[in-house]
Formats: structure tokens, sequence, C-alpha cells
């Protein structure tokens, strides 16, 4: 039996609040089922669930791509249908499990496409905006590949690039869904490293999709787990993570234990039987 639990941290603001949400693909599939939340600002958010919770559709209507049937979602304290679309882009940077450029723009190209809710039609990239895309592409390790035509790289360099694009859009808000998923182990530290510096030092909200609950449990400061289109529970990691919900949510059998050479914990599943 799943048992809906909110809390969050009574200091901070509200960055993110859904009231009962409900959104559906088709009249008789219901995708999100009365969501709330309230999540706060200045957070590292990890939302993890098993396939199919409404994850990624979660995202996609906290960024306005979706348009809930029912429910409200609100951004700093506003609806957020009373933004314009160059409003939400200064305040919500997307990056997606997998995004396709067919055209060989330069990475560089690529980068300073985040500039876009700040420049003129008219006129070329300001100083500012040269500076920002510099900036995001010396933090996410590209300088070397910033003359490169994006359709040469990898798909881990890819997503490294589309992350930079991210952080030079310069928002107070990060969703990213599954965003690490094509990166080799060593990048997914390392950009999740530079994310968790963007919370504390520069005070931005972070909700990413993970599916590895090893690596949400060692960036993220809150949880958001999901099951069948309904919050399980949120709040502070270290309030709601336990072998007991994880076993709700997943369906399997765990242990969390700590690993005091590295001073972390971790989780181990047992592996379901099969016929």
């Amino acid at each position: 039996m799943l048992h809906i639990y909110e809390k969050t941290d009574a200091n901070g603001k509200v960055m993110i609040e859904l009231e009962k949400v409900s959104f559906s693909y088709k009249p008789d599939k219901k995708v999100l089922k009365d969501i709330s939340l309230k999540l706060k600002e200045n957070v590292f958010w990890a939302i993890v669930g098993p396939n199919g919770a409404g994850k990624s559709t979660l995202l996609d209507v906290i960024a306005g791509y979706k348009v809930p049937e029912s429910g409200c979602v609100k951004i700093k304290g506003i609806e957020l249908k009373r933004y314009s679309k160059k409003e939400l882009a200064k305040l919500i940077s997307f990056v997606p499990q997998e995004q396709i450029i067919n055209f060989p723009f330069r990475v560089e190209e690529v980068v300073l496409m985040g500039r876009y809710p700040y420049m003129s039609k008219f006129l070329p990239p300001s100083s500012e905006d040269l500076k920002a895309t510099e900036e995001a592409i010396r933090l996410l390790g590209l300088t070397h590949l910033k003359d490169r035509y994006i359709t040469q790289l990898s798909g881990g360099e890819k997503q490294r690039v589309f992350f930079a694009r991210a952080l030079c859009q310069n928002t107070p808000i990060l969703l990213l869904d599954e965003a690490i998923s094509e990166m080799d182990i060593k990048h997914k530290l390392f950009v999740l490293e530079v994310l968790k510096r963007e919370v504390k030092e520069k005070g931005k909200t972070v909700m990413s999709v993970m599916h590895d609950i090893n690596l949400a449990m060692l960036y993220c400061d809150g949880l958001v787990f999901m099951k069948d289109g309904r919050i399980v529970k949120y709040g502070k990691k270290e309030e709601v993570l336990n072998e007991s919900t994880l076993k709700d949510v997943f369906e399997l059998e765990c242990h969390i234990y700590r690993e005091e050479s590295f001073e972390t914990e971790q989780i181990l599943f047992k592996p379901p039987r099969t016929s």
C-alpha cells in the first residue's frame, strides 16, 4: 500500500508548485493523477521511479511543453500560463534525454543558442552573450571541441554540449530528463559535480529524472518518488529515502549500507526471481 507523503524544508521559497495536476495522452490513459508538489529553491531534486511512472511527463508539464487537463502549475508563485514564452525561457532551461540536430552547427554555435531569450533578431551577439557562451563551454570541459561540428560528436559529448547550452541560458531552474544517460561514468560524475556547484554557489533549482538511484543519493538534496502517475513521497533525502519506500516504489528487496571508505551510502537491490 502506497502512502502519500509531502514534506519540504520550512526554509527557503517555493520555486515550483503543482496543485492537483492531471494529464492524459488519451481519455482512458491518465499519466499524471492529481499531482501536488511544492519544491523549494536552491535544491537539487531527483525524480525517481519505475518506467511509465510519469516522470518525463511531469517535467514536460512543468516546462510548459504539455498543458495539464486539470490543476495548476506555478513558477515563483505565478501561474505558468501567465508567462510569455520569452519570460519562461529566462526562467527554465531543459536538457532532454535525446535531441537530434542534423545541421552541422559548431559546438560554440549550439551553446550560444542558449542566449536566444536575451538576443535581438537583428543584432549580433553581445559581449555578454559571448562571455556566457565561453564560460559554459569551459565549465563543461568542451573548450577543445568548441570548433567541432555537433554532428561529429559522440552521444555523450553532445549531451555535454546541451548542458552547456542550458547553463548559458542562465535560468534559475534547470529541468533534466535522463540527461546524463549517454555519458560514461567519469563524465556523469563530472556533470553532476558541475550541477551541484550551480545549486550551491548560484542558488539554482535543478530537477532531474534519474534512473540511477545511487547517483541520485550521492548528489541530490531532495527526492521525488513516483509510481503509477502519482507522488509516493517527496522531501529531503534523509527524510524520505529508506528501504521500505524503495521496496514500495520499485517492488524489489533492497539494502542501504554505508561505504565508509568513500563516506557515502549505497543501495543494493536483490534481483527479482524469474520463472
